[in-house]
């Protein structure tokens, strides 16, 4: 398996596959100036995927990468089970050539299975492809409980490989990663936690209220404006921590994840979103703050699982 040379944080391409999700619109020119800053700041570790406007994401971020040593970046791409040619029987290399045609390179460094959706056929066609190459790429499973991550590190090691990482919604506001045991696997096994929607797609970061709410028709309108007034409980909190470290709140839940062990994926749509990463980074959170925002997040009783995910139990 890849030795990577990981940041704290990785930086999420999702919303530059305009796919609707986030409710508005983004250009490449727009976005060219969020990944100089990135890059510029260390963080050049970049998750996509090619359902994320079906190749637009992936198509973006390649333009970005022209010209660009190789070793200077870390692609983390995704094989999407309904994105798959289930007829071809070379399905997994066609999907990665697509990838690879996409973004301008010849190598994954981490390549995931994107959700459990016949995921044992994936697994096994990855390791089969994968199996007795050089440069084979950390290959993750996304999405998954621990039952399910337990059956492809197994399907991997018969195929002489093994499971490096594992990527899953993971936030104050759901838990159920560390509530299930997956965290402490990853930590017994060397594989790698990603942690997804730290910010629950912007609500934990203090920009929406009942007063300013998210995007109407977006995707994640429909699923955090009916609970802004809970919402604006926790983002109360997580101001009251901020101020004590003279840091914006969106900077607390990404502390809290690193804190917890987890390398979380910050989406970034503006270069202040780049900036409050780094600040994040140094934030050291102490254990009774954590408690206090984990108490918080409880007390909300909130049930933020989205309709491509399950809770992992």
């Amino acid at each position: 398996m890849k030795n990577l040379n990981l940041p704290k944080i990785a930086l999420g391409a999702w919303a530059w596959g305009n796919d609707g999700t986030f409710g508005d619109t983004w250009t490449s020119d727009s976005l060219r100036p969020i990944f100089a800053k990135a890059m510029e700041s260390g963080l050049n570790l970049w998750d996509t995927a090619y359902v994320y406007g079906m190749g637009t994401s992936e198509k973006t971020l390649g333009e970005f990468l022209k010209g660009l040593p190789r070793d200077s970046y870390i692609i983390s791409d995704k094989l999407t089970p309904q994105a798959m040619n289930y007829s071809s029987k070379t399905a997994v290399q066609d999907m990665l050539n697509t990838e690879y045609e996409l973004l301008g390179i010849d190598r994954m460094d981490i390549y995931w299975v994107h959700n459990p959706v016949d995921s044992p056929r994936w697994i096994t066609e990855l390791a089969e492809y994968f199996g007795g190459k050089e440069d084979v790429p950390v290959i993750g499973v996304s999405n998954h409980n621990l039952a399910e991550i337990k059956e492809a590190d197994r399907i991997l090691r018969e195929h002489g490989l093994k499971l490096g990482a594992v990527q899953n919604h993971y936030s104050l506001l759901n838990r159920s990663s560390a509530d299930s045991g997956i965290l402490d696997y990853c930590k017994e096994n060397g594989i790698y936690f990603f942690a997804y929607m730290v910010l629950e797609q912007g609500a934990l970061s203090g920009k929406y209220d009942t007063k300013n709410p998210m995007p109407a028709g977006s995707g994640r309108a429909e699923t955090y404006n009916p609970v802004l007034d809970k919402l604006e409980i926790m983002n109360k909190k997580l101001k009251e921590i901020a101020d004590k470290y003279n840091v914006a709140p969106a900077q607390i839940p990404v502390a809290w994840a690193i804190a917890k062990g987890s390398l979380p994926i910050i989406g970034v749509t503006k270069v202040n979103h780049v900036e409050d990463a780094v600040k994040a980074m140094n934030v050291s959170l102490t254990v009774d703050e954590i408690k206090e925002l984990e108490t918080t997040a409880d007390s909300l009783e909130l049930n933020l699982i989205r309709m491509w995910e399950k809770k992992m139990d």
